[in-house]
């Protein structure tokens, strides 16, 4: 991330991705916003590989307001990348980061500002009253309830992205620079004087293009490289099913000292043998899924390549 520049105030990055159709509403209120702010501002739209005319439309923004960044990225890699390409680039005193599909209203960016000057370093907007599906709301609230679990930390399912930050809060996200991103996760590690407030959350302004399977694969991204504690819950499982196993072993010898058991069980065999069989695939599955993080981690590749800017 580059200085913080003394005449820029505020800096506003937003992840693009098939939003040729909401650009032109989101830049208009955004300016509406910003202006009884401050008029040193930037907004920086970062184009994820977007297969629609999104880059088109920054460029042509661009050209006309200086104010304006935009940066392309060479494919698509994911929101939570592009939200840290705009953070390198982000030169504000304070940073807002918002989704571009107008479900973060710029509107509420002034009173996450007043409530920043107030002596917090981090202003989260909560969602109180999603506008999304009940499937949505439903596995959200199960993801970071399970996350919540893992990570030994609170994690609160009404807030995202949006919100705002100081430079230094950035600078220290910045430094982290494992492969696996995801900002809400990064802001609640970093710490720093951090406050919540509730906002009014609109309906999405397109459809969205998180399918079930990029949910859940980001989900299971996220808690591998949040936690160690699925590797810890299988060594448990596994030393409680040994003690079972051990003491079902003593009482199946003192039952055939009494002359109790007479035929071998070739079923209780069988069934052991696969459930334990079993249970040892799905350690080493888990054990696996680390190790193929950890691979991706020491390849040291870039977690993003700029293919133009403006």
């Amino acid at each position: 991330m580059a200085h913080p520049n003394t005449k820029l105030l505020l800096s506003v990055v937003s992840p693009v991705y098939q939003a040729d159709q909401l650009l032109d509403e989101l830049l208009g209120r955004l300016a509406k916003a910003l202006a009884p702010l401050t008029t040193a501002y930037e907004i920086i739209l970062v184009d994820d590989g977007s297969p629609d005319e999104s880059w088109d439309l920054i460029q042509r923004y661009a050209a006309h307001d200086s104010r304006i960044r935009g940066i392309r990225l060479s494919r698509n890699f994911g929101q939570h990348h592009a939200i840290t390409a705009g953070l390198d680039a982000a030169q504000g005193e304070w940073i807002v980061v918002m989704d571009c599909d107008l479900q973060d209203r710029p509107e509420e960016i002034p009173a996450l500002y007043q409530h920043a000057q107030m002596g917090h370093d981090v202003v989260l907007a909560s969602r109180t009253t999603r506008q999304d599906s009940w499937f949505k709301r439903t596995l959200s609230c199960g993801f970071y309830t399970v996350l919540s679990y893992l990570t030994d930390t609170c994690q609160d399912p009404t807030v995202a992205n949006f919100g705002i930050y100081h430079h230094r809060v950035i600078e220290a996200i910045l430094q982290l620079h494992e492969s696996i991103r995801y900002f809400p996760t990064m802001v609640r590690w970093v710490g720093f004087r951090q406050i919540t407030l509730s906002v009014q959350h609109a309906a999405e302004g397109r459809p969205s293009t998180y399918s079930l399977t990029r949910r859940l694969r980001l989900a299971t991204d996220i808690m591998l490289a949040s936690s160690d504690k699925p590797l810890r819950l299988m060594a448990c499982l596994g030393l409680l099913l040994s003690g079972s196993a051990f003491l079902l072993g003593v009482i199946t010898l003192i039952r055939f000292a009494l002359g109790q058991i007479t035929v071998p069980g070739y079923i209780s065999l069988f069934i052991a043998i696969s459930f334990f069989s079993g249970l040892i695939i799905l350690v080493l599955g888990v054990v696996g899924l680390y190790v193929g993080k950890i691979f991706e981690s020491v390849r040291h590749r870039p977690l993003y390549v700029v293919a133009a800017t403006t």
